[in-house]
């Protein structure tokens, strides 16, 4: 949530502030700023509320703002509503900002700073005034107080500010006295600092900084940085040097790129095969799931005796397939939180257990403080991660790392198609190491598993029908998804495609429980969509979709290849091409990709930035 961006260089700063912007849209924003300096003129800050291309139409993208140091925002409000006094970057001095203006430090900021009251209130005391309703506002004027109070040094300044402030925050920050470079500090928000020849970068995330260099460091919680020309400095909480090793980043790209296609979402379904094939084959290794390579011991599988899987949104229904696949195969008991539930509600954490966290960016807060309280608590943990050095990532015990590249738009759909695999992989090599699943077994469902990406293309060369449809329930008000195991997994991110990006209002639902109160929402042309992959419930589920039909509902199924008796009691059905049931959510989910997706296109809105929503939830 929120996008920083940071640029010091040998090039003019404002073009690039804005182009890293606008690759950080997906992050929802409700208004964008940049503020820019060259040598010792002053400061110039430009701001402007809602979309990304008034601040650009208002800049000239970025000619009329010169200088080679700057650094950028998109903001979404939290403390204070969308407006231009609340839009960042924010001053140290006694100003909204807008054109050339004299401030000791301005800054931006990722975040919520939770005593802000409080600090505030002190900064009042002390003849601060206050022209916004933020909290960033209040951080930045802290640091200009203790840059004042401990004789202009910026790693002192920003070091007691972040031991007197209570939150997350990623912070990024000009000094007046300090010209062409930037300080950085986080603690929680991610951040990330690109170095290049002569040039430097800031960023929340790899995009907006993929196309000028690879090579990036993470900075850590609780460190602040220098950033000038070209090198970059970090400094503990103590003031002292530390070091901090870059890597390199090996997304392609044109791969943050919509290469043609109308949105980055549909490239992104489209990009599944791909995803899911690169996460297959960066584990399997003639045949066999080789997870000793992440430090995974047998042993270790072995003596395990639970798991928990934790995960927000999409990740947790990554989580939902995972405990039907994993307790079948290695006969292991798994039970799947909510992040935001598991680290409130002081779970029951037994020696053996292993916490398995899911989540796309490695950054999402609940799924990070559900990690540390495990952590706490002496539990391994083991996360699948898209985004390597991500905080996730950086404080799991292993690592999954899946082969996603990045995902631009906010509604997931390869990231979580890579999970699967990524899921189901752990969960084959887990029943072989405990005994469970057969050699034979064993190959043939790492075998199966590989024909995953080629049954996706297949289906995805069909969506021409699914487009059609999607233009008869365009104006829906309502839709309800039914199935049952593994399929109302897949069921709950069909609805959550459905209503994030369309704005229908839709359910998922155990088919079974229909009759325990949800049939009484049925009425005529009610669009129903029943997943029925799961043979030993494929009648059950029937039998469901053929009470909704009875009181007026609009049937749609979703079905493996040679179930054509479905016919019978649906209106349009969706064939599949065979597999395990074990893994048919990986293909049962693309159809409903598609659907949501095609809707909220027939209705005119913007697929990749749905409305109050974020790509990467960084605050509670």
């Amino acid at each position: 949530m929120c996008g920083i961006v940071g640029y010091t260089g040998d090039k003019q700063a404002a073009s690039i502030l804005l182009d890293g912007l606008k690759k950080l849209e997906y992050r929802g924003y409700d208004s964008a700023g940049i503020a820019v300096r060259e040598g010792d003129r002053p400061l110039e800050v430009v701001k402007a509320i809602g979309k990304l291309e008034n601040l650009i139409t208002k800049t000239e993208g970025g000619r009329k703002v010169l200088g080679k140091c700057g650094i950028g925002h998109t903001r979404w409000a939290t403390h204070g509503e969308p407006s231009y006094k609340n839009a960042h970057p924010h001053l140290s001095g006694n100003c909204e900002g807008n054109g050339a203006v004299d401030s000791c430090v301005v800054g931006v900021h990722n975040g919520i700073i939770e005593n802000y009251r409080e600090l505030r209130e002190k900064l009042q005391r002390h003849g601060y005034v206050f022209y916004s309703d933020t909290d960033t506002e209040v951080v930045v004027k802290l640091v200009d107080y203790y840059y004042k109070k401990y004789a202009h040094t910026p790693v002192d300044a920003i070091a007691k500010t972040m031991v007197r402030v209570t939150g997350s925050y990623a912070l990024e920050l000009m000094f007046d006295d300090h010209p062409g470079e930037i300080w950085a500090a986080r603690k929680g928000s991610p951040m990330i600092i690109g170095v290049g020849e002569k040039e430097s970068f800031v960023a929340s995330d790899v995009p907006a900084i993929l196309s000028y260099t690879r090579n990036v460091y993470f900075i850590e919680n609780c460190q602040c940085a220098r950033i000038a020309p070209g090198k970059v400095q970090f400094f503990d909480l103590n003031g002292d040097e530390v070091t901090v090793e870059p890597q390199k980043v090996e997304w392609d790209a044109a791969s943050a790129e919509k290469g043609g296609y109308e949105h980055f979402m549909i490239k992104e379904i489209h990009e599944q095969p791909c995803a899911v094939r690169d996460t297959y084959n960066s584990f399997v290794k003639e045949g066999k799931v080789d997870l000793k390579s992440i430090g995974l011991s047998e042993e270790l599988l072995k003596n395990l005796t639970s798991i928990t899987v934790v995960g927000c949104g999409s990740a947790y229904h990554v989580g939902m397939v995972m405990q039907y696949v994993i307790e079948e195969m290695a006969k292991l008991p798994v039970r799947v939180e909510l992040a935001s539930e598991f680290r409130y509600r002081d779970p029951i954490m037994n020696p053996g257990q292993l916490v398995v966290a899911i989540t796309q960016s490695g950054e999402t807060a609940d799924t990070l403080e559900a990690v540390r309280l495990a952590k706490k608590r002496g539990i391994t943990t083991l996360s699948i991660v898209n985004v390597v050095g991500s905080s996730v990532a950086r404080e799991s015990d292993y690592v999954l790392y899946t082969k996603a590249g990045p995902e631009i738009a906010v509604a997931t759909t390869k990231a979580y198609s890579a999970q699967l695999m990524a899921g189901y992989l752990f969960g084959v090599e887990l029943g072989r190491a405990r005994g469970v699943v057969s050699q034979k077994e064993y190959e043939e469902y790492s075998k199966e598993l590989g024909t995953i990406p080629e049954k996706i293309e297949k289906i995805l060369e069909g969506k021409e029908r699914l487009q059609w449809f999607a233009t008869k329930f365009a104006h829906s008000s309502d839709a309800f998804f039914i199935g049952r195991g593994i399929d109302y997994a897949v069921c709950m991110e069909g609805s959550l495609k459905m209503k994030e990006i369309s704005y229908i209002h839709s359910e998922a639902y155990a088919a079974g429980e229909l009759k325990h109160g949800t049939i009484s929402l049925i009425e005529d042309n009610t669009l129903v969509i029943g997943v029925m992959t799961q043979p030993d419930l494929y009648e059950k589920t029937i039998g469901n979709m053929a009470e909704c039909r009875s009181r007026g509902a609009y049937l749609m199924g979703v079905v493996s290849y040679g179930r054509y008796d479905a016919e019978d009691c649906s209106n349009f059905i969706t064939y599949l091409p065979p597999i395990d049931r074990r893994f048919a959510a990986s293909l049962a989910v693309v159809p409903l990709q598609l659907l949501g997706y095609y809707i909220a296109v027939a209705r005119g809105l913007d697929v990749d930035k749905p409305r109050n929503l974020a790509k990467s939830v960084t605050v509670e």
